[in-house]
């Protein structure tokens, strides 16, 4: 298995896994256009900026897994001028259980490390346990519970 940086000729491949993210996603959070193609990256920019990584993790010439980094600006009342954020984590499902996924965010965290970013953050939704555990599994931990509430549902 090799982790690599993705290029333009793998757009078609990471379209379809955001498409894949998306589909299990959707009936998580009943805030997200249920009924129409939607679109969360935009892949193709975050492969030519500099200031994202996207990864791709590959096994015998097959793409089997993504993942991006990408260095943020924060407001000026944190010590830290700039994070990491992690996205775009997925694998196909025969390949799940196997390290894959903490090996791409190893790579991302060695990206963020050599351009001096010290913290890194992600977001998961809640009702996603498996996602949670491998995050935990690398090293993240729970920091910020954000919570929602719709006005629709108020009597």
């Amino acid at each position: 298995m090799i982790i690599r940086p993705a290029t333009i000729e793998d757009l078609p491949i990471l379209l379809d896994f955001e498409q894949k993210i998306i589909e299990t996603e959707r009936p998580m959070d009943p805030t997200l256009i249920q009924d129409k193609k939607i679109s969360y990256y935009n892949i193709e920019d975050y492969i030519l900026a500099d200031h994202t990584e996207v990864l791709v993790a590959e096994i015998d010439g097959e793409i089997v897994g993504s993942g991006y980094g990408q260095i943020r600006n924060r407001k000026k009342y944190f010590k830290q001028k700039q994070l990491g954020y992690i996205g775009f984590i997925y694998l196909k499902e025969e390949f799940r259980g196997q390290g894959i996924s903490q090996k791409i965010i190893q790579n991302l965290c060695n990206w963020f490390s050599s351009k001096k970013i010290e913290e890194i953050r992600l977001t998961v939704y809640d009702k996603n346990p498996k996602a949670i555990k491998a995050y935990e599994k690398v090293g993240f931990q729970k920091h910020i519970v954000e919570m929602r509430f719709n006005l629709k549902n108020m009597n």
